[in-house]
């Protein structure tokens, strides 16, 4: 198709209509920046939102009309292509000039995508997931050109009730919606196809930052992915609600997530866990005695610092409190003195214990639910604390930490909750 269908190409002086129009443009856009909508009313803000949403697709649609005909540009300049020559005048990265390009090319390939975005009802967006999954089709060769024009006019017709990802989902069973006995087995094999790729795809990256984190990234399988992501949430959710509940600024939901993450792996069964280099999978944590009893002394995650990572004693003693962490505590020659006996873990008979007893963290204040609190030795254990349900404690991670951080003290009152306190 043209893409410049319905222009008059024979005006007097074309050149100037268009800096005519540019200019009504740039002058109306000037006037509604020198406003401050904090003025305007509710149903102004929501009718410019609305029909800025309708503009930008027409932008769009006037920018992949220029682009789909700027070969010449490249030609005049010498650039490479028009890419180049964005990035070298509009200092455009060249893969997104290219693909700005590539979807003109694509856009002008279907006449009713391009009249939706002229219309303002298929963003720019949409016009790409549009134009992705009618590219697909046309080279199924189950699917017909009849096919072909019909799964773009459903698309085009679901772009003005469905968001992107909506669209994305429906043009992936476009051809199935339109021909169900046809194309089902066809849409099997693709998803079998699919999986099979993300299996290869399945990769996880960890790294130490030096800076007290480990940064880590990866792909997965959505089967797997969205089971990661349920069971994040799942300890992630109950704190965002907490701090809603009490009013408290919300936290990011980035940092939530995170949080989460760190208590799923806080509080995984280590008999479910499978053996690692000979022996049931443990963190093990190397403290000396006399580094253990400062405040701010420092242990290792590992069996020496070349193949681990140094913590605070606050953070080891911290994590001694997990039945899945093992605490070598050495003398001064290196003598391992306790190697993390299992009668220093609370037992789970224990916890069910506090949990019962107390209802949820016994910090001032806090209610946090006791399923994501942890078991706590007032007394610590460096010290002589026992395992026992008296000198037991119940925390939320938070205060946990806090009761594990030098810069705080803590004290049982008398109605067995505990407050904290910061040192002065």
């Amino acid at each position: 198709m043209s893409l410049g269908r319905n222009i008059d190409h024979w005006g007097t002086n074309p050149g100037d209509a268009i800096d005519a129009a540019l200019q009504t443009i740039e002058t109306a856009l000037h006037d509604l920046l020198a406003s401050d909508p904090a003025y305007w009313r509710t149903s102004q803000k929501k009718d410019l939102l609305g029909r800025l949403e309708k503009l930008q697709a027409q932008q769009a649609a006037l920018k992949l009309r220029v682009l789909a005909s700027a070969g010449d540009i490249a030609e005049e300049t010498g650039a490479k292509d028009a890419s180049a020559w964005m990035r070298a005048e509009l200092l455009v990265d060249k893969g997104v000039a290219r693909s700005q390009i590539k979807l003109a090319t694509r856009v002008a390939r279907y006449d009713l995508v391009a009249a939706g975005l002229v219309e303002g009802v298929v963003s720019l967006d949409k016009a790409r997931v549009v134009t992705q999954a009618l590219d697909t089709i046309e080279t199924d060769p189950v699917a017909s050109a009849e096919d072909l024009a019909l799964a773009e006019k459903l698309l085009v017709d679901y772009a003005r009730t469905l968001t992107v990802n909506q669209l994305r989902i429906a043009g992936k069973r476009i051809l199935v919606e339109i021909h169900p006995a046809r194309f089902e087995d066809a849409e099997a094999k693709a998803l079998l196809a699919e999986e099979e790729r993300a299996q290869q795809k399945t990769a996880v990256r960890v790294w130490d930052n030096h800076d007290g984190t480990i940064g880590f990234d990866g792909v997965l399988p959505v089967s797997i992915g969205m089971r990661f992501k349920r069971l994040v949430e799942a300890y992630a959710q109950p704190r965002k609600q907490q701090l809603v509940a009490k009013g408290s600024p919300l936290l990011p939901w980035e940092r939530l997530m995170g949080q989460g993450f760190s208590r799923l792996l806080e509080t995984i069964d280590p008999a479910s866990l499978p053996r690692h280099g000979g022996d049931a999978t443990v963190v093990n944590v190397v403290i000396s005695l006399q580094e253990l009893r400062k405040d701010l002394g420092v242990a290792t995650l590992g069996y020496d610092e070349t193949n681990g990572a140094t913590i605070t004693a606050a953070e080891a003693r911290r994590m001694a409190c997990n039945a899945t962490i093992i605490p070598w505590v050495l003398g001064g020659d290196g003598e391992v003195l306790d190697a993390g006996r299992g009668s220093r873990f609370f037992q789970p008979i224990q916890r069910k214990a506090l949990r019962l007893q107390h209802k949820c963290c016994q910090a001032e204040g806090c209610d946090m639910p006791p399923e994501w609190c942890d078991a706590h030795h007032l007394d610590p254990w460096a010290a002589g604390g026992k395992t026992d349900l008296k000198d037991g404690a119940l925390l939320c991670p938070h205060h946990h930490r806090l009761a594990h951080n030098p810069a705080y003290v803590h004290e049982r009152l008398p109605d067995g909750s505990i407050r904290f306190t910061r040192r002065t």
